[in-house]
């Protein structure tokens, strides 16, 4: 297939070019229709809004306020009357509003003037609730409020409602991630088309993706959050595959290939581990259907659907752009060079090669330091409370926030957030009496009953997001309701943001463990080991509990929140670990299969657990540690998105692929490898019979070795840097797949002989005790070979 797109690289660039003008027309015709389908079956808070709809169909939705202050005289102010009222009455006549209770409506409305007169609010009643409003009448309702403004008189609206109308400028958070992109790449590469390459293959899949998602919206429900979260991983999943290929195209030409071999060669190596991380990718994010919490299918769609049109660009487009490239994927430094010197030799060397030998000499001390970093780290985790953040979070400069401000100064902090107790049955007389004198709770107001159910507005004296209103919940619904003999739920967007997060914090357990289980099976038989994948999935763990810590460190405890410009401190939202997680293991998976695959390579070739370890680290630890970088720079990036929820879940995901790459990979990751030693790649006889065969490593070629070939030998000597003979090296010839063709020990002089079965390239390994493992390509001709291996101490080598 890469052959195919590399040689006919017009019309494959010609058809992703078709099809990405011809997605964004069809979706922009089509428009969007995204519905965020929220439902909590079997919750207190789900009872209490299907008793309102039944029994008020008007004004069962969410309720969203005006806000207005006077900074001379008093609210009820002619001149302040005359510009409010009649903003509330066209409001109060528009389709979608299911009433307005106004401040000037008689003694009732008297409770909603502030003591000192200069703060007073309105009540807007949505038919429905606040993901189910359309945004053209919230931003009606929200102009026809803003206009009665004059000088003295500030006018501010909040609510869910309202906020969902305050979205930032699209495509800014996606534009600075791409930014910051490439410039990593330019400083990795060093070329132009080079850093350009991941950067087209990424705005392909993302573009194609968002387009699909955003025309499949029309024909299923997915959440208006979904394109946030589809760009967010779409942008760094689709800059690392392809920086991944590329790295290895790049590697290929620098060794004297042709470019389209090393094309060709680049995709059968590097991109079959891309087509198996997208797919880990794929299976975490689908994870998240075990929760049963239907607001986050259309999630796993959109987010799904961008990873694989941007596995499928890095697979197909990116070998059509490096055909039309050819050499020109190098610097000119680079060609230069090449042309000069010829070839280069395949060795590791700067500082990944050193980490890599430091590693493989103080396994111990640094897996022991990279631990106790990562626990350190994940102490904050244990205060993690889920919750709900408000308008409280928002930006100053928002409306919401304002208007969040201008009620708690008015009317206390418990006023942004009031608890909604319906009751269908029972004394509502007495079970008033008993939620007014429960502590904690700052005024009562009983509605007129419709329909045999009575609401009654509950104002807490703490915040919604505090837990002592969390508190406050609990003691009505176990203790005040049952005491009253009343059959009354607790509803309202606090009791709603309670019992999501109850709901989420019981099903995160299978959650967590469907997804580890899945990366289990897949690394188990894509590496033929159980302790690889065990070893993946306590990395996993820890990069999640640390990466956790981190974000209650920022927004729970409020660390660094003003340098971030977010607001203040406040709970975790709930969806978040669901989301973050799917995100984090399929993200850690990716850097897991690249890093291992290389080491599974060379333990195939060379049967030697420290050699492949060490060789793995110095050649994917650079090209790792860059595309986690660039992954950092993108989820950073959304903190300027304006959204508190996009913003957390861009530093808890940035500081998680950090710690994970910088840390885990990098780090404990093969330290603990050279500690087990071969047992790594140990798998029971009678387990490999039965699992399904599935490589990430290209299939071995047949050797090519004549048929009537005559036998030959390598024969020769090994002795150390001093010219001292070796005794009792082990020396094994392998083919090039890295199957094994004779082993021997040398001799008391160092003398040794393999037998060859014919002409051809094989590789030659020699191993003994204190010495550094040596192996190098060796190619017999018609006669006997004569080859000399001087072993030292401390080196690395590197055979590709």
């Amino acid at each position: 297939m890469a052959r195919w797109c590399y040689r006919h690289r017009l019309v494959v660039l010609l058809l992703w070019v078709g099809a990405l003008f011809g997605l964004g027309f069809s979706a922009s015709t089509a428009g969007t229709n995204y519905a965020n389908v929220f439902s909590l079956p079997d919750t207190d808070s789900k009872s209490a809004y299907d008793l309102m709809q039944k029994a008020f169909p008007n004004t069962s939705g969410d309720t969203d306020t005006v806000v207005w202050k006077v900074d001379h005289g008093s609210v009820r102010d002619k001149a302040v009357q005359d510009r409010i009222r009649p903003a509330l009455d066209r409001i109060a006549g528009m389709t979608g509003v299911g009433a307005v209770t106004s401040p000037y409506a008689g003694p009732q409305g008297a409770a909603q003037i502030s003591r000192d007169g200069t703060i007073a609010y309105a009540q807007l009643t949505f038919a429905k609730r606040a993901n189910e409003v359309p945004k053209d009448l919230v931003q009606n309702v929200l102009d026809t409020a803003q206009a009665a403004r004059t000088s003295g008189l500030r006018v501010e609206l909040g609510g869910q409602a309202i906020q969902r109308v305050q979205e930032p400028p699209q495509g800014l958070s996606e534009m600075v991630g791409i930014v910051a992109a490439a410039v990593v790449l330019f400083l990795a590469f060093g070329s132009l088309f080079a850093m350009l390459l991941p950067i087209a293959i990424a705005v392909f899949g993302v573009g194609m993706g968002l387009f699909s998602t955003q025309l499949l919206s029309h024909s299923t429900d997915i959440p208006d959050i979904a394109p946030l979260l589809a760009s967010l991983i779409g942008l760094g999943v689709g800059i690392d595959y392809a920086l991944f290929i590329v790295t290895r195209h790049r590697r290929g030409i620098l060794r004297g290939m042709d470019p389209e071999e090393s094309a060709v060669t680049a995709l059968n190596t590097s991109g079959r581990a891309v087509l198996f991380a997208g797919g880990t990718v794929c299976i975490a994010l689908a994870g998240m259907l075990v929760t049963r919490l239907r607001f986050l299918d259309g999630v796993v769609i959109g987010t799904s659907l961008t990873v694989v049109l941007s596995v499928l660009a890095a697979t197909t487009l990116l070998p059509a752009l490096l055909g039309f490239l050819g050499p020109r994927v190098l610097s000119r430094r680079q060609r230069r060079r090449l042309a000069a010197d010829g070839p280069e030799q395949e060795h590791a060397s700067g500082f990944a090669a050193r980490w890599s030998v430091n590693v493989e000499k103080r396994p111990r001390r640094i897996a022991a330091l990279a631990l106790v970093v990562m626990a350190v780290l994940a102490v904050p985790v244990l205060s993690l409370r889920l919750g709900a953040t408000d308008q409280g979070n928002d930006q100053a400069s928002t409306t919401t926030r304002k208007a969040y401000d201008l009620l708690a100064e008015g009317f206390g902090p418990g006023f942004n957030g009031p608890l909604q107790v319906v009751n269908a049955g029972g004394d509502t007389t007495t079970l008033v009496k008993d939620i007014r004198s429960t502590p904690g709770v700052a005024r009562v107001a009983a509605l007129p009953p419709a329909r045999g159910v009575t609401v009654i507005q509950v104002v807490p004296t703490t915040s919604p997001q505090s837990k002592q209103t969390d508190d406050l919940i609990d003691t009505l619904r176990d203790e005040v309701i049952p005491r009253a003999g009343a059959q009354a739920h607790v509803g309202g967007v606090t009791a709603v943001s309670k019992d999501f997060a109850s709901v989420t914090g019981d099903r995160l357990p299978l959650f967590i463990a469907t997804i580890i289980g899945l990366g289990f099976l897949l690394l188990l038989v894509a590496f033929r080991s159980l302790v690889v994948p065990l070893t993946a999935a306590l990395m996993n763990l820890i990069a999640a509990a640390a990466s956790f810590g981190v974000l209650v460190a920022v927004f729970q405890w409020g660390w660094g929140l003003d340098l971030l410009n977010l607001g203040k401190e406040g709970p975790i939202n709930a969806f978040l670990p669901v989301i973050m997680l799917s995100l984090l293991f399929g993200l850690s998976m990716d850097y897991q299969v690249f890093l291992v695959s290389r080491m599974h390579e060379e333990w195939v070739h060379t049967r030697d657990n420290a050699r492949a370890v060490r060789v793995g680290l110095a050649e994917t630890s650079r090209v790792i540690n860059s595309a986690a970088l660039i992954m950092v720079c993108v989820f950073l990036a959304f903190v300027l998105s304006g959204d508190s929820g996009a913003a957390m879940a861009g530093v808890g995901l940035a500081a998680a692929v950090a710690l994970d790459a910088f840390i885990l990979r990098t780090a404990l990751v093969p330290a603990a490898m050279h500690l087990l030693g071969d047992s790594n790649w140990w798998l029971p006889a009678w387990l490999d019979k039965r699992l399904p065969h599935l490589a990430v490593e290209p299939k071995e070629e047949a050797e090519a070795v004549a048929a009537d070939g005559p036998a030959s030998a390598v024969h020769g000597f090994v002795r150390t840097a001093d010219g001292e003979p070796v005794d009792g090296a082990s020396v094994t010839l392998l083919s090039k797949g890295g199957r094994r063709l004779d082993r021997v020990r040398s001799l008391a002089d160092g003398s040794y002989i393999l037998s060859v079965p014919g002409p051809g390239t094989y590789l030659l390994t020699v191993t003994a005790p204190s010495y550094a493992t040596r192996a190098q390509q060796v190619v017999v001709e018609t006669g006997p070979l004569v080859y000399d291996v001087e072993l030292a101490e401390g080196e690395v080598d590197a055979v590709n």
